[in-house]
């Protein structure tokens, strides 16, 4: 039998066990679709009070604006759609801005030459749905220039981060809906078959962060592989993403519809009681306690899955309103911000300190996405 199905089918009889009260918690009464729109609504004017949107076009700000425009899409509130409109146009629509194509890089760097580096790209997500909403060319133009450039070149290893897929990856699938251009699908799907030859542990169903944390090479601090939770959040959410924007004929959406799959079999068993995911998936006591960016990410995932018939609701479903029970009644503080996010970084890391107090701009955003998918479950939209 083949590995994925083979791990389809565990995710199935652990999903129906624990939904008959084995050894996890049973799921927590559902809200109401008010409820959820009332705890988006919390979280992200808290955060749109504090934080002004003239801020860079990084990738840490950029992911929030992805989440905000998810909130925006199912409940109509102006205000956020103006926030990430003010964003861009502060941005002025591009992300690193060099025009010397000759001096444009893709290793990490946070400098304007570095406009082939996937983190700088997040931002072209953002526009193009801005552009969905009210199209206007310029709205894109740069994200055309930067991606078409890319493509014409022969190098394939531009994810070479599991960030980027999260980063880059829905980018092309998005300007190829505008554009009809099928390059885009065609090099998605080359760039990311590398990050799989890079980081995929297919024994697992999961991936490392990056070429340095592959087991044995890196282990936990047990010994264990170390697959990072935020990191596996980026690509399951990423791979959700993706999946929205292509067309049921997509030549390469097969191959992404099982590896979807294929992660959230294996993240089912992974899940904590208490609703969250923890740093390290399968060494909980490497880097112990709730996590809230990684676990925002896999509910959004799961209940992304669920919403679009690609993942069994009876399996999945309880663990995606587990997971939304923790991010609303422990991460989600009274006064509206969102705590327990870890902050940037590319590791679980044994110490490190994350209570209530740890928030930052891609935990909303992922928060505000499961949010979003929880509403539509809800309320299904047209």
């Amino acid at each position: 039998m083949p590995l994925d199905l083979t791990r389809h089918l565990t995710a199935l009889l652990l999903g129906a066990a624990l939904t008959l009260g084995g050894c996890a918690t049973p799921p927590p009464a559902g809200p109401t679709r008010a409820e959820v729109i009332a705890q988006i609504d919390k979280a992200n004017s808290y955060w749109q009070a504090r934080t002004p949107p003239q801020e860079w076009a990084f990738w840490n700000v950029a992911a929030y604006h992805t989440g905000n425009l998810e909130a925006y899409r199912v409940t109509g509130n102006e205000r956020y759609r103006q926030y990430s409109e003010a964003w861009a146009e502060h941005n002025r629509w591009m992300g690193a801005r060099s025009t010397d194509k000759a001096a444009w890089k893709y290793t990490y760097g946070e400098t304007d030459e570095h406009v082939l580096f996937g983190d700088w790209q997040t931002c072209f997500q953002v526009y193009a749905d801005l552009y969905e909403l009210a199209p206007a060319p310029h709205k894109i133009a740069r994200a055309r220039e930067v991606m078409e450039y890319q493509m014409s070149t022969p190098r394939l290893d531009y994810w070479w981060w599991l960030d980027g897929l999260y980063m880059a990856m829905p980018v092309m699938s998005k300007l190829h809906k505008i554009t009809g251009d099928k390059r885009y699908l065609e090099k998605q799907f080359e760039y990311y078959n590398h990050t799989n030859d890079v980081m995929f542990d297919p024994a697992e169903g999961l991936y490392y962060r990056d070429a340095r944390y592959v087991y044995p090479q890196h282990k936990s601090v047990n010994g264990k592989k170390d697959f990072w939770s935020r990191g596996d959040g980026w690509a399951f959410a990423a791979l959700a993403r993706v999946l929205t924007d292509l067309p049921a004929d997509a030549p390469h959406r097969a191959a992404y519809v099982e590896r979807f799959r294929t992660m959230a079999a294996a993240l089912l068993p992974l899940q904590q009681p208490e609703g969250y995911w923890t740093r390290s998936l399968m060494d909980p006591a490497h880097a112990p306690g709730p996590e809230t960016s990684g676990t925002a990410f896999f509910t959004y995932g799961l209940l992304w899955g669920v919403n679009q018939g690609l993942l069994p609701r009876e399996t999945y479903l309880p663990a995606a309103r587990r997971g939304w029970h923790f991010l609303t009644t422990v991460a989600l503080q009274p006064d509206g911000q969102l705590g327990y996010v870890q902050p940037i970084g590319d590791r679980a890391i044994p110490g490190q300190v994350v209570d209530r107090q740890s928030t930052a701009h891609f935990g909303v955003g992922a928060f505000l996405l499961a949010g979003a998918e929880m509403a539509r479950l809800l309320s299904p939209l047209p």
